[in-house]
């Protein structure tokens, strides 16, 4: 007995061993703490100067939260408390910005407490004493006509600013779009240290419900799947932003799939399909990946199949080498077709950036329904130092399948100076589902 517990606690360790390093909670808020000290540090100046914004002030309430909030709050409030109010003032060239909290105490190790409700009990007139005292050339509020990750400035707060500001500082009053997205897209090189691991945690918990530990062909069902996902995550202290999709194309008419009873049963022949996406110390993920049912006998994926999936390789190989600062999103989307097109693939992209939002803020490569541009936020133009998730698929007509079928890929990637990459590494293969047995005939 005794050697069977010590071969159980062996073989646990093993296991979890093999597995992408989740730190403890304790761990994770101070590394998230840290990583916003540096982001207020470091990034934010440039950001504000580079948008000639000297104040930016972000005003919040609680249980209606801007979205930009909880980038700029300590781990441990997790949310606005009562009236957020928070402010980062340019001091000026060689100078650290100022921040400060109109609230009853320091929010976090960075916005101090800049107001006494004994001295002042209106809250609001104190957040327009401490702006006129500073007298800013631009005060950027979030109100945004494009985004709304920017756009986080109630009406009514937005009404209360103004109405404690000077007369003179009224038309000093500013929207925040373009400073807020920069904040939010712009990515650290302390961050993109610990994004890698994010993303090798995501591409190994999609590998492991891609497998037989979790789909028996003729009884899973796709929705079995989507579920185990969503108690991994939970197992593994994770978060996700979306519920994953998992989905089958199959040799048989689409329209007779689309009658079957569900949940879909995954059978032998299937190409299964999955959209996933974590949430680990404040950055996300957003994946798709593609998986084979081997049928009997069957040691590896049809030749077609792989030959397709190739082709939503070769798609993601023209998008990011379009991939340019000061290119935008519009113009990427175009330059891609034409080259795909050319190519002979034919080609949707709907490339978004990533980051503290799964949808998140910055230069929009196409949407599903919008090949010919995106008003607006595809318009934007890349920056470096940025991430997306590179999402996209192309359809390929399979003879042997009388039909087309879609290969859907989506990967994480950075770009910076030295051009583009992927952050974790991308599917390259199909996986084989179950996976062949070495030596195994």
């Amino acid at each position: 007995m005794k050697y069977l517990l010590l071969l159980l606690v062996v073989l646990t360790f093993t296991v979890q061993a093999q597995e992408a390093l989740v730190l403890p909670q304790r761990t994770q808020s101070r590394i998230v703490d840290e990583l916003l000290e540096d982001r207020l540090r470091t990034l934010l100046p440039t950001l504000m100067r580079r948008e000639g914004i000297d104040m930016w002030v972000v005003i919040s309430r609680e249980y209606n939260e801007d979205p930009v909030i909880k980038t700029l709050l300590p781990e441990v409030w997790m949310a606005a408390r009562r009236t957020t109010m928070l402010i980062a003032f340019d001091r000026g060239a060689g100078q650290e910005l100022e921040f400060l909290a109109v609230a009853r105490y320091d929010v976090g190790k960075m916005f101090k407490r800049a107001w006494d409700p004994d001295a002042n009990p209106d809250q609001w007139a104190q957040l327009g004493k401490i702006v006129a005292e500073r007298n800013p050339k631009k005060i950027g509020v979030n109100k945004a006509p494009s985004w709304g990750h920017a756009d986080g400035l109630t009406a009514n707060d937005y009404e209360n600013f103004l109405r404690v500001l000077p007369a003179a500082l009224k038309s000093h009053v500013v929207s925040a779009e373009k400073l807020a997205v920069a904040w939010l897209e712009t990515r650290t090189e302390k961050e993109m240290a610990i994004y890698p691991q994010i993303c090798r945690l995501a591409h190994e918990i999609i590998a492991e419900g891609f497998s037989d530990k979790v789909i028996q062909p003729g009884v899973t069902t796709t929705e079995d799947v989507v579920w185990w996902y969503r108690e991994r995550i939970k197992e593994r202290k994770l978060d996700t932003w979306f519920q994953p999709s998992v989905s089958v194309q199959r040799n048989e008419p689409d329209a007779l799939t689309a009658k079957r009873p569900l949940p879909l049963v995954i059978l032998p022949g299937d190409l299964l399909h999955v959209d996933f996406g974590i949430t680990y110390l404040r950055l996300n993920t957003d994946t798709q990946q593609h998986a084979y049912i081997l049928r009997p006998g069957e040691t590896s994926a049809p030749a077609f199949l792989t030959d397709a999936f190739h082709k939503g390789n070769r798609l993601q190989d023209i998008l990011t080498s379009q991939f340019k600062e000061g290119k935008t999103g519009n113009q990427i989307l175009a330059d891609t077709r034409k080259q795909a097109i050319a190519e002979g693939l034919t080609p949707s992209v709907y490339t978004h950036p990533i980051g503290n939002h799964g949808h998140a803020a910055g230069t929009t490569i196409g949407q599903w329904d919008m090949q010919g541009g995106v008003p607006f936020t595809g318009d934007y133009p890349m920056h470096y130092q940025t991430a997306y998730s590179i999402e996209l698929n192309v359809s390929v007509p399979v003879a042997e399948w009388k039909k087309d079928i879609r290969i859907m890929l989506e990967e994480d990637g950075y770009f910076d100076e030295n051009g583009f990459r992927y952050i974790d590494g991308r599917q390259t293969d199909i996986i084989l589902i179950p996976k062949p047995i070495a030596n195994a005939r």
